[in-house]
């Protein structure tokens, strides 16, 4: 961590504490303290000339504290650890080192192992918290999943909001459990084999509840993002800007022992001025610290701009993460089979751009796009498997629906399963979106809980004008409503009905396979070749392991039955089929495919959506 700024209040060894806060456009600053069973004592702060402001004092975690800048009245700390009282009340001590953990040697599984369950702190369970979300983790752990990657739990306004409004990023929300309550659930992931990723909002502030203009220049009118005002990564006094927000990933590293952080819009990070990218940065520092405490840190970048820079090693020009956001395949499945073309669909639905993801991660490498009205994307044929990580549903794709529909409320049971098998049986990372593993019907809507009216009615003009680039008609759910929030909490009865069971099911084997067969283990985009045969909709997938192994996934996205021999879509050899969609235990009519297969002349019949996996023998 670089100690020239060292943001937030720290605990001395004597006891004290001291505050400290970056205000260089004030002459002076108070504090503001009050201390349990004491009356309020207020003084000024230390300046030092170069903008910090700092002050030792007597105090107790839980105390509560303000500053107060100029000639302003109290704001809460800019890193503050704790707001009990909302975004607008004061700031409170936090003793990080009075936690009991029972987990410290925990090291996350190999890169190539990982699979993302991504999900939504109030939402998950009906209780709504950290606490219960904990209660669920031996279900991820048993289902296959290895890494949980929870939305931004950083405080913001209200109770409920997805956490891109968050406005304190060194906090943990306080209705989802604080610190303890993230902490205990560390604690509990890391006991059954998890990793946490925590989801991180770098590239703006939520609109109610932001104090940081108030200390320093935060902001710059040099860009514009989705969200407003533009965060001041390039311009000056960015020095501690960029170090603020790096200091967040090692604040929840350190203290909360997190093992990955999903980089929100990186896109929007606008950062051209300085010859070191923010990210590279970023980068930098948290694999420093991850090589430090002998734990790999790692980061992934959600984006959707095809930038292979993103993932290439810093010593070769990259910004050096680890993985990053791939919505080609999403929109090629997605649109496939829902036969949706509008908005960020229109340039995909054909077999052939469907391919190239599944084979490379990325279907645009400079071709022109038309949502775009420009080239797009750079190919990137050096990157492994682990640089690309991809979904059939995320938060953004189902609630920047008008209706929140998820995949399986739009498309049959059979369809559902053939882009659920060729997504999870790719050469990448998995990210799978809390519910979707049994075939959630229930919608994901946008929702938030602003205090203020005008602001509300901004957000409500908002979601209509993007909805009208998708030509939905009708008018989306109030995001202030509580019966909003409420619809998108999940029914954790769902998995005990047949068809969410079986769904449950294939989900399950297909993670399995994923494990088990070395084919499908070694996540290298080298050695999978994937076909088209249009205009039949048939896609084969070959992927090939370190001993030889082979696995052919053949793929039926039409809902029209397909005829072929076998050497057409099998190489020859001897083939094992170690599981098809059809069968009676995923839901399906009943297989259709031969159990044994020697890729010559046999006859293959694929019925609509037909799915099956087969091994060499």
């Amino acid at each position: 961590m670089d100690q020239r700024f060292p943001f937030g209040p720290a605990k001395e060894a004597d006891g004290r504490w001291t505050f400290r806060v970056w205000a260089p456009r004030v002459k002076n600053c108070r504090l503001i303290l009050r201390r349990e069973g004491q009356a309020e004592w207020t003084g000024p702060m230390e300046g030092g000339g170069d903008g910090w402001f700092r002050l030792t004092a007597e105090a107790q975690p839980g105390d509560e504290y303000a500053f107060a800048p100029g000639r302003l009245d109290e704001r809460p700390d800019p890193a503050s650890h704790r707001q009990p009282g909302g975004v607008h009340g004061p700031s409170a001590l936090v003793d990080h080192e009075a936690f009991a953990w029972t987990e410290t040697g925990f090291v996350p599984p190999p890169l190539e192992e990982w699979v993302f369950y991504e999900l939504h702190a109030g939402c998950f369970t009906q209780r709504g918290t950290l606490a219960a979300a904990a209660e669920k983790l031996d279900y991820l752990a048993d289902l296959g999943i290895t890494a949980v990657q929870l939305m931004p739990l950083s405080a913001f306004p209200g109770k409920r909001n997805w956490g891109y409004d968050g406005v304190q990023p060194f906090c943990v929300q306080e209705t989802y459990g604080g610190p303890n309550g993230l902490k205990a659930f560390v604690d509990r992931a890391h006991e059954l084999g998890l990793a946490v990723v925590l989801d991180m909002v770098h590239n703006h502030f939520g609109p109610e509840g932001c104090y940081v203009a108030d200390f320093g220049p935060f902001f710059t009118s040099a860009y514009r993002t989705p969200w407003g005002k533009a965060v001041n990564l390039d311009g000056a006094d960015s020095d501690e800007v960029r170090a603020y927000f790096i200091q967040t990933c090692l604040h929840f590293a350190r203290h909360y022992h997190v093992d990955g952080f999903r980089l929100d819009a990186v896109h929007a990070l606008h950062d051209h001025m300085r010859p070191a990218h923010f990210l590279a940065d970023l980068s930098e520092a948290v694999h420093g610290y991850g090589r430090e405490i002998g734990k790999p840190l790692r980061l992934i970048a959600e984006t959707h701009a095809n930038d292979p820079a993103l993932t290439r090693p810093r010593s070769r020009g990259g910004r050096g993460l680890d993985s990053a956001y791939s919505d080609d395949l999403h929109h090629a499945l997605h649109a496939i089979v829902t036969g949706e073309r509008q908005g960020y669909y229109q340039d995909y639905g054909s077999l052939s751009r469907t391919a190239l993801a599944l084979e490379r991660g990325f279907a645009f490498t400079g071709q022109h796009a038309g949502y775009y009205g420009r080239a797009h994307g750079a190919a990137g044929p050096d990157l492994p498997g682990t640089a690309h990580t991809v979904y059939l549903q995320t938060h953004d794709f189902v609630g920047n629906r008008l209706r929140g529909e998820r995949l399986h409320s739009l498309v049959p049971a059979e369809a559902a399963k053939a882009a659920t098998g060729l997504w999870l049986l790719s050469p990448f990372l998995p990210l799978f979106f809390m519910g979707q593993e049994w075939g959630e019907e229930k919608p994901f809507l946008y929702f938030v809980d602003h205090t203020d009216p005008g602001l509300l009615e901004a957000v409500r003009k908002g979601r209509r004008r993007e909805f009208s680039r998708f030509k939905w008609h009708g008018e989306p759910p109030d995001p202030s409503a509580l019966g909003t929030y409420l619809q998108c909490k999940l029914d954790w009865q769902a998995p005990a009905e047949m068809g969410y069971r079986c769904h449950l099911r294939f989900t399950r084997e297909l993670l399995a396979a994923r494990r088990e067969h070395s084919a499908l283990a070694r996540l290298e985009p080298r050695h999978t070749r994937v076909t088209p045969f249009a205009p039949d909709g048939v896609l084969v997938m070959e992927r090939g392991g370190d001993d030889g192994q082979k696995a052919v996934v053949v793929a039926n996205l039409s809902d029209a039955a397909a005829r072929f021999t076998a050497s057409r879509l099998l190489p020859p050899g001897s083939w094992r089929k170690t599981l098809e969609a059809a069968e009676e235990r995923f839901g399906g009519p009943g297989p259709s495919l031969p159990l044994e297969c020697l890729g010559g002349e046999e006859r293959l019949d694929l019925p609509p959506y037909a799915f099956a996996l087969y091994v060499s023998a």
